[in-house]
């Protein structure tokens, strides 16, 4: 007893220490931006921004304090150091869609597991012979197939979690074959994958083909899906492989007796659904109809989701209360708000400009040969894309930029943008890079060095794809 009481102490001292370390690093960052003169490509206000970027970063990492202190006091200091001219231009990340999109889809997801929905949709997913490989398959298989129809991949990724969880309560309690480990590995980082196969498929494929309408040549929907429905498939799948070597799921751990027996039954000796499972169950089909219409007529995808989460919320239903709002990951809600503040304080303030400036101006294109000079642009978008919070904002930013060094030095600009959405879309270092994989970092067993080197495996697996496609397949198509 002894022992364990002075090893669970050594963890709270280390624990204290490396949180220590995040505070005292964060505060001689922001001491740094503040007190220091801004080089001639930066304002005052954008080094300060810059500064106040990197501190909650360190803050995020470390998480010395809860999300939500330090996502108020980084949005805070924007305003406190005249980074921006007013408080609220300091949170405009928190009126964007996306924010109220992501706390409306975590009450989505908590009613599925509340009225347990997800039980009975892990039973039809689950037999008595399945194994951990097997299981992976299936939520792998499930999650592409729900692209088709849910534009979101945070909608796709909440609705999963609970499934997740409760297959892997199915197997033995002492292992369960690497299966959860691989299935958030999915969820988070190969699920959002598949939203760049359709152009209505995401914000990343619109926005691509919107930039590539405006600055190549026009494309249509069924010229989108030739394009990238192939490309995008054979990344998923192999994503989905590496996912399962990557977390070494096993093959012979099978479902036990009794969990298969609870998943059968329900627990309560039937298979019908509940009420509530109905409800819920309606209430999801319509917003998956809501989001396919709305992506051809232009319907805001929000307004499915409030429309979804309002019927839930109805007194005559009841399936979401006041409890199920207070229980929702807050800390998450803010983390996405407040980088999106910074974001927008960044694009405001030049700071973005002057970093992409200061990139660009190190690497003497003249010199290099086409296939270089690809591969630097990649590089290029690649870094960019690890200051952003989602992928669409990183394209907006990059992909112009990317387009004008391709139109100079005679390089096919459709294929380099496709190009550049595949890396970008499949490249996540940092948790907060995609918000399907922070919730799932949040809600799984992933450590942040799961995430970064898993994201460096599907960014590699990226590049080969986009190797092959520009090689072989593009050209046979356009």
């Amino acid at each position: 007893m002894g022992n364990r009481f002075d090893v669970r102490g050594m963890s709270k001292t280390e624990l204290f220490s490396w949180q220590s370390l995040g505070l005292l690093t964060a505060a001689i960052v922001l001491a740094l931006g503040v007190m220091s003169s801004p080089p001639t490509a930066l304002t005052l206000e954008g080094q300060r921004t810059l500064a106040v970027f990197l501190s909650a970063l360190v803050l995020w990492l470390t998480r010395p304090v809860p999300y939500v202190v330090s996502s108020i006091l980084s949005v805070t200091l924007l305003f406190a150091l005249g980074a921006v001219d007013s408080f609220g231009a300091a949170t405009t990340g928190f009126t964007s869609t996306l924010v109220f999109f992501l706390l409306l889809l975590l009450l989505l997801g908590d009613a599925t597991t509340s009225v347990g929905l997800d039980r009975q949709l892990a039973r039809r997913l689950l037999s008595a012979d399945s194994t951990p490989r097997r299981a992976l398959h299936s939520v792998a298989g499930s999650v592409l197939a729900l692209a088709f129809v849910m534009p979101s991949a945070m909608a796709r990724a909440v609705t999963f979690i609970p499934i997740v969880k409760r297959l892997a309560g199915g197997f033995e309690s002492d292992t369960d074959g690497g299966f959860e480990s691989a299935a958030f590995l999915v969820l988070g980082h190969v699920n959002p994958i598949a939203s760049m196969a359709l152009m209505t498929g995401g914000g990343m494929a619109l926005v691509t083909s919107e930039i590539v309408a405006t600055s190549v040549r026009p494309i249509t929907w069924v010229d989108w899906a030739v394009l990238m429905l192939p490309p995008t498939i054979l990344l998923y799948t192999l994503a989905v492989v590496c996912a399962g070597l990557f977390a070494l799921v096993d093959e012979d751990v099978t479902i036990q007796t009794d969990d298969t027996a609870r998943l059968e039954t329900d627990g309560d000796g039937t298979t019908r659904l509940t009420r509530d499972q109905r409800l819920v169950g309606a209430v999801l089909l319509g917003a998956i109809v809501s989001w396919i219409v709305g992506s051809f007529v232009g319907i805001p995808t929000v307004l499915p989701a409030v429309a979804a989460v309002v019927a839930l919320s109805i007194p005559s239903v009841g399936v979401i209360t006041t409890e199920d709002v207070s229980e929702v990951s807050w800390g998450i809600v803010f983390l996405i708000g407040a980088m999106l503040s910074i974001l927008d304080a960044m694009e405001a303030t030049g700071a973005i400009t002057a970093v992409v400036d200061g990139l660009t101006g190190w690497v003497p294109f003249a010199v290099l040969a086409q296939w270089q000079i690809v591969a630097v642009l990649i590089l290029i978008a690649i870094c960019i894309r690890i200051l952003f919070s989602t992928a669409s904002a990183a394209i907006v930013v990059v992909l112009p930029i990317v387009l004008e060094f391709a139109s100079v030095f005679a390089i096919n600009q459709l294929f380099l943008a496709l190009t550049v959405l595949l890396v970008v879309g499949s490249t996540t270092v940092l948790p907060f890079n995609t918000t399907a994989v922070l919730v799932s970092m949040d809600r799984g067993p992933l450590s942040h060095r799961d995430v970064a080197s898993f994201g460096l495996v599907t960014m590699a697996l990226s590049i080969a794809v986009a190797i092959v496609s520009w090689l072989v397949y593009w050209p046979l198509v356009v």
